[in-house]
């Protein structure tokens, strides 16, 4: 499947090549072109390649309650302390996620959770595995409160464009609430995903630097109960 994020560009795509190709094919056949009749099938593999990008394949979503999973596709370049992104006196833990143009780009939420402020921030285009990336890069934070072992916790993701991604799509306003594996958007082209957890001895961090994950389907941290 392709996910409704990139319909825009995986349908036009798709049309413009098939336009091509049918002009290949005509022209080909009229000339009786047999390098022609087959260059027609360049622009579909091509569209192939492309549409990759925006592929959607289903994830067997962990049954515990106190897990967190993956937001995102890809390598975790760090796992870090840090100071409340949206301003706050909490100190988070922060794993960094980095999403190269193969991986799956679509963000699933970590937990179950109601979102409660969005901040979109626009900003440069560095490498995504840049360190100036998670500061300096457009962004688009979420904070969403989460009940964990009984208690209320805020938790953040953190959608980062980088050198090629120029776009951040997501669905998050105040009021949503989404359950654990649900998608919410995507980056489109390359980019780092965020999630942030409250440096609070009630959460175990699973994740290791280094470690492939894969969004909605990798346990990340988990809640102690």
């Amino acid at each position: 499947m392709l996910t409704k994020y990139g319909k825009r560009e995986w349908l036009f795509s798709g049309v413009l090549c098939a336009v091509l190709s049918v002009v290949l094919l005509t022209v080909g056949a009229a000339r009786n072109s047999a390098g022609l009749l087959c260059s027609a099938l360049a622009p579909i593999i091509a569209w192939i390649f492309f549409a990759l990008f925006f592929r959607d394949p289903p994830r067997k979503i962990p049954s515990e309650t106190n897990v967190f999973v993956s937001p995102a596709d890809g390598v975790v370049r760090d796992i870090q302390t840090v100071c409340d992104p949206f301003g706050g006196d909490l100190k988070f833990k922060r794993i960094g996620i980095f999403l190269s143009v193969f991986d799956v780009h679509i963000n699933r939420a970590p937990f179950d959770m109601e979102v409660k402020n969005v901040q979109y921030k626009k900003g440069a285009f560095h490498d995504a595995r840049s360190p100036l990336a998670s500061a300096e890069n457009e962004s688009n934070a979420i904070l969403c409160e989460i009940n964990c072992a009984g208690k209320t916790f805020p938790l953040i993701v953190k959608q980062i464009s980088g050198a090629i991604a120029k776009r951040i799509v997501s669905d998050a306003i105040p009021g949503s609430k989404w359950t654990k594996g649900e998608k919410y958007g995507m980056i489109k082209f390359g980019s780092r995903t965020e999630l942030y957890l409250p440096d609070d001895s009630c959460f175990e961090i699973l994740a290791r630097e280094g470690g492939r994950v894969f969004a909605g389907s990798s346990i990340l941290a988990k809640g102690k109960m």
